[in-house]
């Protein structure tokens, strides 16, 4: 197969597993307008159409459904190939695509980044923080990061971390102000910051007594998508906020945040690390692994 075949094959398979030619062009590292003439000229060479286009939407045509099932496991085949040739390296290399929960992110990869990448100075590590269970497979990534229970069965999974403990916070200055909750039904009388999911939904306060998991209703002026913001917000006296307490562990140390109904709190699912099956594991893939494991081991429970 000529390289201008195989780009163009490649250009097409993103296409139609994106169902969208910015995405797919995004992906590739290519203009939109690039990647459509690249399709129009494999199109023209094959004398078939392979993706029907409107305005809103891009799907393949059943010839292109045909040839990306032919394409895929061809594919697969090439990158193990390409794969299996990390074990004649001294080190792991090549580029590692993750998408990473924005939790995950913060608390158990941003601590890492500088110490993994100087362990191992051939891996490339390209991060797309996204709350949404991103399909891996469709999206083109190695791996994924997220809570254990968001999971999908068919994944293989790591766990990297241990259970995750949940906290409310809020500043002394607010507490001053508005007093502080002795039980969760006490939180229907202040501001609480909270957090809106990709899926569009906003993430519940959940708590625990005696084993069991209960749902407090709650309101407040702000609402988030990113917990970026919560810390100034919080420090700020704006209200609570309920989070992993990893995320604030620092500032409530520093007594910069008050940790409240503690006994109340529940454990979150670990994290973990997901990735397709496959007859053989990258070399990056597998580095990136045995390093999360060791540091997990390190870290002890949160």
């Amino acid at each position: 197969m000529r390289g201008t075949e195989f780009g163009e094959l490649s250009a097409f398979m993103a296409v139609a597993e994106q169902r969208n030619f910015t995405r797919a062009a995004k992906h590739l590292g290519i203009s939109p307008a690039t990647l459509s003439e690249t399709i129009r000229n494999l199109e023209e060479r094959l004398a078939v159409r392979l993706l029907n286009r409107t305005t809103r939407s891009v799907a393949p045509t059943e010839a292109g459904e045909k040839l990306l099932a032919r394409l895929r496991p061809v594919i697969d085949d090439y990158e193990a190939a390409i794969d299996s040739l990390n074990e004649f390296r001294d080190k792991p290399a090549g580029l590692l695509r993750l998408t990473v929960a924005p939790p995950a992110a913060q608390t158990v990869l941003a601590p890492l980044l500088a110490k993994f990448l100087a362990q191992y100075p051939d891996i490339k590590l390209e991060i797309a923080i996204d709350s949404a269970n991103v399909d891996i497979v469709a999206q083109q990534f190695d791996a994924g990061i997220r809570a254990g229970d968001r999971v999908d069965r068919d994944m293989i999974a790591v766990k990297i971390t241990d259970e995750w403990r949940s906290v409310v916070v809020g500043a002394p200055a607010y507490l001053a102000k508005r007093g502080t909750p002795q039980v969760p039904a006490d939180l229907a009388g202040h501001n609480c910051i909270r957090l809106r999911l990709a899926s569009g939904a906003i993430l519940p306060w959940r708590f625990q007594e005696d084993g069991k998991s209960f749902e407090i209703p709650v309101s407040g002026p702000l609402i988030l998508n990113d917990a970026s913001l919560m810390g100034p917000a919080l420090q700020g006296g704006v209200g609570l906020a309920q989070l992993p307490r990893a995320y604030v562990a620092t500032a409530i140390a520093d007594r910069r945040l008050v940790s409240l109904l503690d006994e109340w709190q529940p454990s979150s699912a670990p994290f973990a690390l997901y990735y397709p099956s496959r007859r053989q594991t990258p070399a990056a893939l597998q580095a990136l692994i045995d390093f999360l494991r060791n540091e997990q081991r390190g870290r002890g429970p949160r």
